[in-house]
């Protein structure tokens, strides 16, 4: 049975730059996301029917209800604070 073993990353803290970079990263992942979906013949749809390939979050980021968001950011956020954890920096140049 595959038991999930995440990267601890309590107590790790984004500086409010590398938070916007989240940001971007979480659009950048949806984008993917998007992209990998329309390859596979997936296409628009009100509501997601698996047997059609259609789905309501074929939209751009930011059309994208709050929630669907969420994912995307948590993704984004967690990947940060691994790096992060992992003792690498980020810095813009």
């Amino acid at each position: 049975m595959y038991n999930p073993e995440p990267i601890n990353t309590e107590g790790v803290k984004l500086s409010s730059e590398i938070l916007e970079l989240s940001e971007i990263l979480a659009k950048n992942v949806h984008d993917n996301w998007a992209k990998e979906r329309i390859k596979q013949g997936w296409k628009y749809g009100e509501k997601r029917d698996d047997m059609k390939k259609e789905t309501p979050c074929l939209v751009e980021y930011e059309k994208l209800p709050e929630e669907e968001k969420l994912y995307d950011r948590e993704t984004a956020m967690e990947t940060l604070k691994v790096i992060q954890k992992l003792g690498y920096e980020i810095k813009k140049k």
